[in-house]
């Protein structure tokens, strides 16, 4: 159950159209759902706006089948992220009805996120960084927000980012994806006037020391207004993004 729905109960309840008994019925469920192997957390949505996704990484095939279709049932929409090959091969036999995204490692079942008047610049900095960049754009879409990729803009080459200052300057968020030196964030945050989300990737040789380069030099911008997620952390700069929009939107109700 998510806040919309729970008004709308609350609402009938209050007008005399749904008795309060079965309005308790609906509301008897746990707040968790005890699989054994897992808890799922069914009253996440509520609280925090979004439903709780599934982490696919490490999973077996026959639990991602098990928690997806119990969330489906809760939510009538489930994420799952970073799935492995035989997962994602499990979860589609299974949810014949879903949309895979293979290079984002994502499977989305079952009704998106109502729209939000919110646009999404995702900047990839090289083509390497595809992966990452493809999770934060998914999940951001999934989310109800618009969603504008611009790859190979990495700050070897400037000017591919200037060429794009136009379209960049319309966007609400932007989410700036890279790995190697990792300057790309910084650069965006100096040119942008909006929020920007720094996505640092593995991508890199060994002095990158798997990302954790590219993660120092975000956390060091020297431009103000970035807020850095984890390496490789494309889910969590959606969900970040998703939040900035959602607040936008609280203050839009208020006035």
């Amino acid at each position: 159950m998510n806040r919309a729905e729970l008004d709308t109960l609350l609402r009938s309840v209050a007008a005399g159209e749904t008795q309060p008994g079965d309005a308790l019925e609906r509301l008897a469920e746990s707040p968790f759902a005890d699989l054994g192997f897992a808890r799922l957390d069914l009253h996440r949505e509520l609280r925090s706006g979004l439903p709780e996704a599934v982490f696919g990484q490490g999973k077996e095939p026959d639990d991602l089948v098990a928690i997806c279709r119990r969330l489906l049932a809760a939510h009538q929409r489930v994420l799952a992220t970073r799935l492995e090959p035989r997962g994602a091969e499990a979860l589609r036999a299974a949810l014949p009805e879903a949309t895979w995204h293979p290079r984002a490692r994502v499977l989305t079942c079952g009704t998106p996120h109502a729209a939000k008047k919110c646009k999404v610049a995702v900047l990839v900095a090289g083509t390497s960084d595809l992966p990452v960049a493809e999770e934060a754009a998914v999940c951001a879409e999934w989310f109800g927000l618009g969603a504008e990729r611009h790859i190979d803009v990495g700050v070897a080459g400037v000017h591919r980012v200037l060429e794009r200052l136009p379209e960049l300057r319309q966007c609400d968020v932007a989410i700036a994806v890279a790995g190697m030196d990792g300057a790309l964030p910084t650069l965006i945050a100096g040119l942008l006037s909006v929020p920007v989300i720094a996505v640092p990737t593995s991508v890199g040789y060994g002095a990158s020391f798997h990302g954790l380069a590219a993660l120092l030099t975000m956390l060091n911008a020297c431009a103000p207004g970035v807020a850095v997620m984890n390496i490789d952390n494309g889910y969590g700069a959606a969900v970040l993004a998703q939040r900035i929009a959602s607040t936008g939107d609280r203050r839009a109700l208020d006035t």
